[in-house]
């Protein structure tokens, strides 16, 4: 993915990350493991001053840096999609959903689902004990809906800062 410099940005986005920042976050999405003197050439920073950015954004909670695999070559065989629908207030079966092993991804929507919940399971069985025992029953929850992931085509995490 070609990166926009620094330039072409805005001075900073909504909540006050600026440009050279978001550059650091994309060196970051093409190679998590790239060297903070490789960052700085490349946004023109010293290696220091990029240390104390990417400290500084991973201390706010704008990013993380983490290992990502594929699921099924660590032992996990089934994923889906869960589309859920709440009566009431969502926080509630939100949290719950966020504090599940499980779940791996968890969004308020808006259209024909209430939320999105991503889990990742160790087989079928599990998955069916996830879903029927473990989410149907949240209080709020009133009708969920699986999308079981066959194969995994993308996954990336290189969308840049646009």
């Amino acid at each position: 993915m070609a990166s926009r410099s620094a330039e072409n940005r805005s001075a900073s986005t909504p909540n006050g990350v600026d440009a050279v920042s978001l550059a650091i976050i994309e060196q970051l999405q093409e190679d998590g493991r790239r060297p903070y003197a490789a960052i700085g050439k490349a946004v023109g920073l010293s290696e220091a001053a990029v240390r104390q950015r990417v400290q500084k954004l991973l201390d706010q909670g704008v990013m993380q840096i983490v290992a990502v695999t594929d699921p099924l070559t660590v032992g996990f065989r089934r994923q889906a999609m869960l589309g859920i629908n709440v009566e009431g207030d969502l926080d509630p079966v939100a949290e719950a959903l966020t504090a599940m092993d499980e779940v791996e991804y968890v969004v308020l929507t808006a259209g024909s689902f209430d939320l999105l919940a991503e889990v990742v399971c160790e087989d079928d069985d599990h998955l069916l004990e996830v879903i029927s025992k473990r989410i149907r029953t949240l209080p709020g929850v009133r009708s969920t809906e699986s999308f079981v992931y066959l194969k995994l085509k993308k996954q990336t995490y290189q969308w840049g800062s646009r």
